[in-house]
């Protein structure tokens, strides 16, 4: 029997408390729902959980812009006024409003994805969590589709400086195009992206010929699926797909982005997958046992998106956990029947099985024309800018201030009444 791996989560119950306005559909509410709900099941005592610290603008400036990152760290919406040219230019409206405590979000959901894949790489865990992160639309100088900060390319950044090649793997309802746009260029990662396509659906992007250029070109891989789709039709199209890829690009890490919205009966999405069908995808993404950060991403049905991420805790775990929702501080919200998993619903599959099959051939010869993984001469690892949290990796002339050591491991304290 296999060791089971050894995972860590990222864990900061004041997640919710930041709200995009009343009638957005972005609810980070529902990260807190998560939380309880890894809580109340006592999934905490099988992993490591962390507070997420801070992201210093030095860090996030790795991918975006210096003066973006400047805007969005200084305003605030009391001196919105005053700046209407800039959130004019880094498209800090509409869709993706200015909010109080805007900054400080986007430095803490970045900071676990960085984290996570520093754990990885100092081979500290197998699987790193952040269900806060996954915001995978946001460019180097403009907000997005609820995104900000683009936490997925500043963690595959990281994780290039030790890993020759990374994997990025995205099962939201939307076309991953932040990240595919940060790396189209490169052949040390491939971005793979199953999502709706057509009909104006937002963002518009990820066309099964959108597969990279120069360098990477057919490292960018797209699905573009249709209305309705369901598990099994979406596993009989992924698993090949991604058994392909880990075949021909032999990634030594994986980003795996689990956008929720892909699951049926969401506010935005039009896909009919089952927590269970999403989990799959998890599942098998894991069995091929490669280091491999966890991120959310989209969901729009925050009782939906917090049974999916349970659920896809206790998969990475290898842990069972019972359908029956044990009580927690949003009791409520699971009514009437509280179990863990959501059904299908009674919609048309509108992706045919000959159109999936062309799809995938054409796919398929994509990835053929990859004649080999490429290898990468790594250097000696580059600095990074905030303290490591594993003792070897510290300079023993140097000591840590106490507040940042318990910064990053959470106390017993911090699980209340769950233990």
């Amino acid at each position: 029997m296999e060791p089971k791996s050894r995972v860590c989560y990222f864990m900061d119950n004041d997640v919710g408390g930041y709200y995009y306005g009343q009638k957005h559909p972005m609810k980070p509410h529902r990260i807190s729902m998560v939380h309880n709900l890894t809580l109340a099941y006592g999934m905490y005592k099988k992993m490591d959980v962390y507070r997420p610290r801070h992201a210093s603008a030095k860090e996030l400036s790795q991918f975006h812009a210096e003066d973006y990152v400047e805007f969005l760290r200084r305003v605030t919406p009391d001196i919105a006024q005053n700046h209407a040219k800039q959130l004019q230019k880094f498209s800090v409206k509409g869709d993706c409003p200015l909010f109080d405590g805007l900054y400080e979000f986007c430095q803490k959901y970045a900071a676990s994805s960085i984290d996570g894949a520093r754990k990885l790489m100092a081979g500290s865990a197998d699987i790193a969590i952040n269900w806060a992160g996954g915001l995978h639309h946001a460019k180097k100088s403009e907000a997005s589709g609820f995104c900000y900060i683009n936490d997925i390319v500043l963690a595959i950044l990281e994780l290039l400086k030790f890993f020759p090649r990374v994997l990025y793997i995205d099962i939201d309802v939307h076309h991953g195009d932040g990240v595919e746009e940060a790396f189209y260029v490169t052949d040390r990662v491939m971005t793979v992206s199953f999502h709706k396509f057509g009909d104006m659906f937002f963002p518009g992007t990820g066309d099964i010929w959108d597969k990279g250029a120069g360098s990477g070109e057919y490292y960018a891989v797209n699905f573009p699926l249709k209305d309705g789709i369901t598990d099994e039709s979406y596993r009989q199209n992924f698993q090949p797909v991604i058994r392909k890829v880990m075949e021909i690009f032999q990634p030594s890490a994986v980003v795996l982005q689990c956008g929720a919205d892909s699951l049926a009966g969401d506010r935005l999405g039009c896909f009919n997958l089952t927590t269970k069908g999403h989990g799959e995808c998890v599942r098998f993404v894991k069995s091929f046992g490669i280091p491999t950060l966890v991120l959310g991403g989209g969901g729009y049905k925050i009782r939906s998106v917090a049974r999916c991420w349970t659920h896809e805790t206790s998969v990475l775990l290898d842990s069972e956990i019972s359908d029956r929702i044990p009580y927690n501080d949003f009791w409520d919200y699971f009514a009437p029947d509280f179990n863990l998993h959501i059904k299908e619903m009674s919609i048309e599959n509108k992706n045919g099985k000959e159109y999936l099959d062309k799809l995938k051939v054409k796919v398929m010869e994509n990835l053929r024309s990859i004649t080999a993984a490429p290898s990468v001469q790594m250097q000696e690892l580059p600095p990074t800018y905030y303290p490591s949290d594993d003792e070897d990796d510290l300079d023993p002339d140097v000591r840590l201030h106490q507040s940042t050591v318990d910064k990053q491991r959470e106390t017993n304290g911090f699980y209340g009444n769950y233990r």
